[in-house]
């Protein structure tokens, strides 16, 4: 498997309240997905969770990186 990129490879300015990690996982049918999990900083326990799926027939890193912005979530 291809090595996961370590340096910033998004679109949209990185938050410092928050921190970024490259995750892998497999679906039903064995396929390696890669995403991007975002956790806030200071924070420990459980805690809700949103997955965000960009449209198929955008580019991937403008999409949800936006919404994430419009919404004011991650910075």
């Amino acid at each position: 498997m291809k090595e996961l990129v370590k340096v910033w490879d998004k679109t949209f300015p990185k938050s410092e309240k928050v921190e970024h990690e490259k995750i892998t996982f497999h679906n039903r049918f064995g396929i390696t997905l890669v995403g991007d999990l975002y956790k806030p900083k200071n924070m420990e326990g459980k805690l809700p969770g949103i997955a965000v799926c960009g449209p198929f027939g955008a580019v991937k890193e403008q999409a949800s990186g936006k919404q994430w912005l419009k919404e004011d979530l991650l910075l």
